[in-house]
């Protein structure tokens, strides 16, 4: 019987996995497995083939868990959403800014008690007009309503008119239903109707002080002459909105 020969390598060729018994037996198959020396538990890497590096993913799965609540807030969704909607609708729109600024302005004209008191007197009276706004209550001459509203108290800032505090209170809670009214027939439909009417309660109370801020100007010769020109604008910008120039 013959005896069994073994396979034979050429000079100078390197030792592979698949010749174990030649290149060392046990050693090499476990070296086979675990992707080479000095790289125990690895596969070994191709470098005609790299394998692509991992990414982490929280970030991803924050964005994921995040998305949800701005797509809400964008859409005045819940009541975060529409605290947020309704905080931004009077910010967005000119007219109600220049409205709402005049009133503060008046009230630091006029001084004491109506410097609180019309700025208290109009988001009151305006959540009442967003209620009807919100029922779908008809108003005619809406947009009408609050033209005119940036037009005649941006003229009482402009020539400092005084008239009794009723009737200063009255002017400006007229004008404030057609502002409400306008706030609530433009509400989101998934809104929470106490989360909305906070937002633009709120963000009229702030137009408000920053007109109060501006009007105690008033208190010196050049800031007087300033509160007044500004008057003059909000009436000017009041004119250009009841006429559509703007």
């Amino acid at each position: 019987m013959r005896p069994r020969r073994e396979p034979t390598l050429p000079t100078g060729a390197p030792c592979v996995a698949e010749l174990p018994r030649r290149c060392g037996g046990r050693g090499d198959r476990r070296t086979r497995r675990r992707g080479g020396p000095g790289r125990p538990g690895r596969a070994a890497a191709d470098p005609r083939n790299p394998q692509p590096r991992r990414r982490g993913r929280a970030p991803g799965r924050a964005a994921a868990l995040l998305t949800p609540g701005f797509a809400l807030a964008h859409d005045g969704a819940g009541v975060a959403g529409g605290f947020a909607s309704g905080f931004m609708h009077p910010l967005l729109g000119p007219d109600h800014v220049a409205a709402m600024v005049a009133v503060g302005l008046w009230g630091a004209v006029l001084g004491a008690p109506a410097i609180w008191v019309l700025p208290v007197a109009f988001p009151l009276v305006m959540a009442l007009g967003g209620a009807m706004g919100v029922a779908r209550v008809p108003l005619p001459g809406i947009e009408t309503g609050i033209a005119a509203s940036a037009l005649v108290l941006g003229l009482a800032v402009a020539l400092a008119v005084r008239p009794p505090l009723w009737a200063a209170a009255a002017v400006v809670a007229v004008f404030a239903v057609f502002h409400g009214h306008a706030h609530g027939a433009e509400m989101p439909g998934a809104a929470s109707p106490l989360a909305y009417a906070a937002g633009f309660v709120l963000a009229t109370g702030l137009l408000h002080l920053a007109g109060i801020a501006i009007g105690e100007l008033s208190h010196w010769r050049a800031g007087r002459a300033l509160v007044r020109a500004g008057g003059g604008a909000i009436a000017l910008a009041g004119l250009a909105f009841l006429t559509g120039a703007a």
